[in-house]
């Protein structure tokens, strides 16, 4: 297993070995030792897994509040994605900034996002499913989003973005100037 950090402090693309012959492949996508090894010492709790039909499809930019802030583990099991991650932080020295990656079922690789970063992808490739893991459990009264496409954060979302396909919830999200930020910036707790 291959972890890189990324430009952001504590999020990491993660590469699985994968063993292939005339029957397939198979390949380890999780293995607690590895990722610790990494900086990655977070224990999960919840497995979650979407799909979506259309090309397109926004989710994001979410994230769950403390005490249920949550820390993920995505991957793509079939089609792709552009996945983003960006520091919400405050006082962080990377605060809304915004890392993005191209997740697929073709390339096996996996995003960490760390606990005080929203999240959020567009899909590349209609019926696309994708599985993550989180380190916390999931708490309605403590589900947030923020706009996908707050030109203040300046991501590029891609070709895909033209006719965005969105929740309510999305729809209606605050910029990221506007939502009530519960994140803090702790150097001392930051992943390696």
């Amino acid at each position: 297993m291959n972890i890189e950090d990324l430009s952001l402090p504590g999020v990491k693309l993660i590469t699985p070995r994968v063993f292939g012959d005339d029957r397939g492949f198979f390949m380890e996508t999780f293995k607690q030792s590895a990722l610790a090894e990494a900086g990655i010492d977070v224990d999960f709790v919840q497995d979650n897994h979407s799909r979506s039909s259309e090309t397109g499809t926004v989710r994001g930019l979410h994230y769950q509040a403390p005490p249920f802030a949550q820390s993920k583990l995505v991957r793509v099991v079939r089609g792709s994605i552009l996945d983003v991650a960006v520091d919400a932080r405050r006082g962080s020295p990377h605060y809304g900034q915004s890392v993005a990656v191209e997740l697929s079922a073709a390339n096996f690789q996996q995003l960490f996002v760390p606990q005080g970063f929203l999240h959020g992808f567009i899909t590349l490739e209609p019926e696309t499913e994708v599985v993550y893991k989180v380190d916390n459990y999931y708490s309605a009264a403590h589900d947030g989003s923020v706009r996908w496409d707050d030109p203040a954060l300046g991501i590029d979302w891609g070709e895909a973005a033209a006719s965005p396909v969105l929740s309510a919830k999305d729809q209606a999200a605050p910029l990221f100037s506007e939502f009530d930020n519960p994140f803090e910036y702790a150097p001392a707790s930051e992943i390696a």
